[in-house]
Order: structure tokens, then sequence, then C-alpha cells
């Protein structure tokens, strides 16, 4: 077992940045991965394809976060946390050189697949390096500085894009090269980071890892992993395709406009976490489900009302309501898996997350084709109103801690 640095040590009061430096590391490198969100439009308009391929090239990076989880998940274990928010960072600008190249789909599926590689090593890599970077008396704050930098970051992508896309006289070349100053502030501040790994490899063999439900965690997990891609389902919608909503739905055509909207579920999600360790998980999880359900249905009455006003509540409902029941449920699956066991269950269950992030919208693309986008979108919200509902209604019924013991 790789052996971890004390805090304070490795923080070196006065001489290294902390914790919240490893937060805007991380927040960088999730912004790259939602900067392309309300460009899709204009990628349509100039190379030419439909919404299906919209959804497919979202969710190739869903399929390389996932295939990163699986193949390098706990990789900072071994050779350590700086080098692998190196790469993290050298992956996210690669993805943005791709995007400005504009030299048809092949670049952009693989700017995507780049970006995805990126968000993949950060999750793990960046969420360590931000905890393992606060003193004992810093730790809560630092949990929620590592979620407000995660979903934060992914929030404020598509918001800088939308206002450089319709302000700007390039709309597709300024937000990336905005980007790509950013990440190199980010690679340097990384540079700058202490090792919290002690002895850290200088290689260690990439190899599937493989995903581990134990005995103790199956009385939560399914529930808790439905609830996360319930969630996950509303975020993809967002970010793959709320702007193309907006547009041809609802008229809205102004890319500040779309980029605020995905910016506002993100940022509800921020502050949903926020008040899951009130409530407690237990409670948090029945709750956010429900809090999700309301938003749902909000989205699916924009689209039949036409209503800009209503998709905007719709996401903040839906983000406070993801917040709440993905904080919850992720406390209680590692808080219940052994500790030998706790990185390969995590790992499962953002598996399954990302699972939802993907899979729903594509199924919106393949509808959007045959019965327009209104009506995938209210089969998309029908569907995943019914999961969110059916977990939630689970676990307000038989609550975790009568399921299994150890969850908190």
């Amino acid at each position: 077992m790789i052996a971890r640095k004390d805090a304070a040590g490795a923080r070196r009061t006065g001489s290294h940045p902390g914790y919240l430096a490893a937060a805007l590391v991380f927040a960088v490198g999730m912004a790259g991965t939602t900067l392309p969100t309300p460009l899709y439009g204009l990628y349509q308009e100039q190379i030419g394809f439909s919404e299906l391929m919209v959804t497919v090239v979202f969710a190739v990076y869903a399929v390389a976060v996932i295939a990163v989880l699986v193949l390098a998940g706990n990789y900072s274990d071994a050779v350590g946390r700086r080098p692998v928010l190196l790469v993290a960072m050298g992956l996210s600008a690669a993805s943005a050189g791709c995007f400005l190249l504009e030299a048809g789909l092949p670049l952009l599926f693989a700017g995507r697949v780049l970006s995805g590689g990126a968000a993949g090593l950060l999750s793990g890599a960046a969420t360590a390096a931000v905890l393992e970077l606060a003193g004992p008396e810093q730790k809560g704050r630092a949990s929620f500085a590592a979620t407000a930098a995660n979903m934060g970051g992914l929030g404020c992508g598509p918001l800088l894009s939308g206002v450089l896309a319709q302000y700007t006289s390039h709309p597709l070349a300024w937000p990336f090269w905005i980007h790509l100053g950013l990440v190199a502030v980010a690679a340097s501040v990384a540079w700058s980071l202490p090792e919290t790994v002690e002895h850290p490899r200088r290689r260690a063999p990439l190899r599937p890892q493989g995903l581990r439900v134990p005995p103790e965690v199956k009385g939560v997990f399914g529930t808790a992993a439905l609830a996360a891609f319930a969630g996950f389902s509303l975020l993809g919608l967002f970010t793959a395709v709320a702007p193309s909503f907006a547009a041809k739905t609802l008229g809205v055509t102004d890319h500040a406009v779309a980029g605020a909207v995905v910016f506002s579920v993100f940022a509800a999600s921020t502050a949903g976490q926020s008040l899951t360790q009130r409530l407690g998980a237990s409670r948090a999880l029945p709750a956010g489900c429900g809090v999700l359900v309301v938003g749902l249905a909000l989205v699916g009455s924009s689209l039949l009302a036409e209503s800009l006003a209503l998709l905007v509540l719709g996401a903040v409902c839906g983000g406070v309501g993801q917040g709440l029941a993905f904080r919850a449920a992720l406390t209680l699956v590692s808080g219940a898996a052994p500790a030998e066991h706790r990185g390969g269950t995590i790992s499962a269950f953002f598996t399954v997350a990302y699972l939802g992030i993907s899979l729903p919208v594509v199924g919106v693309g393949a509808l959007a084709v045959r019965l327009g986008l209104r009506t995938a979108g209210l089969v998309f919200a029908g569907c995943v109103i019914l999961l969110a509902a059916g977990a939630g209604l689970y676990t307000a019924l038989r609550p975790a801690g009568k399921r299994q013991t150890g969850a908190r």
C-alpha cells in the first residue's frame, strides 16, 4: 500500500500552495470538458451533421472517462498526484487544439476523447490532492472545495464559451484560446504543488483494475447507483442538447443565454451538494431524488409550454436534486465499502454515473431524428422521472441503515 504524507508536512505552510490551488487546477480541467456545449449548433452549421451526431460526439467523452476510470482510476496512488495532474492538463490542452483546427468530425471526436481522458484522470487524482493538501482542521472545507471545483468547473465551461461565442468575432476560436491560457496557468500551479504520495514510482504498469462491489455494499449500491444514473442523465441532457432545445424549440439563439442555462444546472448541483451534510446522507438521497423528479417535470413542461423560464427553473430544481442525491449516494457507498476495496467500489459507482451521462442523451438524439427534439425531450423526462422516483421511493421506505451496517 502506498503511504500518504502528513497533510501539514505536505503543504509546508507558507512555502507551497494548498488545497485551494489544487481545486483551481481541478476546476480549469473540468471547465474544458464542457467548453464546446454552446458551440455544437455552430459546428452543425459549419460541418453539417444531425442532432444524433451531436449526442454521439458528446457520448464519446463519457466513454473515454469510463475507460480511464477502469484502466487508470487509481494510477496516481502509484506514480503520485502531481504527474497525473500534469498529464491531465496536457490532454486538456491537446483537446483544445483539436477544436481550434476545426477540420471536421474526426477532430471533434478526437477532442472529446482527449477531454474525457483528462476528466477521468482528474476525477481521482485532483480529488485526492485537494483532500490530502488540507490540514486536519480544513477537511470539511476541502471536501466541499473538491465538489465545487468539479461541478463549478463543469458549469463555468459553457458559460465562458457562450459569452465569447456571442460577443467576439471568432466564436469557435476564442473560447479555446482562452482555455489554453488557463490550462497553462493551471499546469504551472500543478507543478508547484507538493507531492502527497510517499515514494511514488517513476513508472507503474497500466492494467484494468476491475470494478468491484463487495457484499458489504450491495445493500446500498443498487439504489445509490440508480440515483446517480438518473441525476447524471439530467446533466448529460443539459450538457449535450439543451442549447439545441433552447434554439429549435424555444427560439433562443443567444449563445450566452444558452451557456448560462447550462451553467445554472451545475451551479445548482454544487448548492445541492452543500446541503447534503446538513440533512444526512440517508435522508438526502430520497429527498434529492424527489427534488430531481420535480426538476425533470419542469423541464418537460418547458418543452410543452415553450417557456425559457420553466427550462431555467427546471435546471435549477433538477440540479439541486442531483447534487443532494449524488453526494448522499457517494457518501453511503464509500462509507459502506471496506478500505481494501474502496477504490474499486467508487470506480464502479462512477462508471454507472457516467453511463447515465451518455446513454440517455444518445437515445434523445436518435429519437429526435424521427420524432423531433420536443417529443424526444418529453420521452427522456418521463423515463428519468420513473428511475429517480423509483430510487427515491425505495430509499425512503428502506433507509440505508436498515439495509446494511456501517453506511453513513
